[in-house]
């Protein structure tokens, strides 16, 4: 039997810019998840096109339009429990024991993928406008025969 795959597409730290690249390379996702630091609504709008959005506000994330956004999302995908939230050091839970195969987050604008006590740690960094010379970055989970694989993928900008 061939083995069935799934693709959420992680993307964080866009602060109001969606480049045509982020949307390339998260094209066939599954589902999208934006670790916050959207920057404007219109970035969920063009996420929304490709694949269901699950979405959580970032520090920047302000106004009218950012405030039905939680600040954390669990969320079951694949067989895996997923928990997101933009800043890592405000995570207020036990991963292991709560359960979640992955956390992921944003904020750093350093892309990070880690594994600890079983649980996968990711952060894709930044798609939005590049900082200092950290690069411009987006993510793939991949889901396949119940097991994770993350992928980073750097944006040729």
């Amino acid at each position: 039997m061939p083995a069935m795959t799934k693709m959420i597409g992680l993307i964080s730290d866009t602060h109001g810019l969606i480049r045509p690249e982020a949307l390339s390379a998260l094209q066939g996702s599954d589902i999208i998840i934006h670790a916050g630091d959207i920057g404007r609504p219109d970035v969920l709008g063009h996420l929304m096109a490709l694949a269901p959005v699950f979405a959580v506000r970032g520090n920047v994330d302000s106004g009218v339009w950012a405030a039905p956004l939680p600040h954390t999302e669990t969320i079951s995908f694949g067989g895996h429990q997923l928990y997101v939230l933009h800043i890592l050091a405000d995570l207020a839970i036990e991963p292991d024991t709560a359960g979640m195969s992955a956390v992921i987050s944003g904020h750093t604008h350093r892309p990070a993928i880690e594994e600890k006590q079983g649980v996968l740690y990711f952060n894709p960094g930044s798609a939005g406008p590049r900082r200092f010379r950290l690069p411009v970055t987006v993510g793939q989970l991949m889901i396949t025969n119940g097991q994770l694989a993350p992928k980073l993928i750097e944006l040729p900008v």
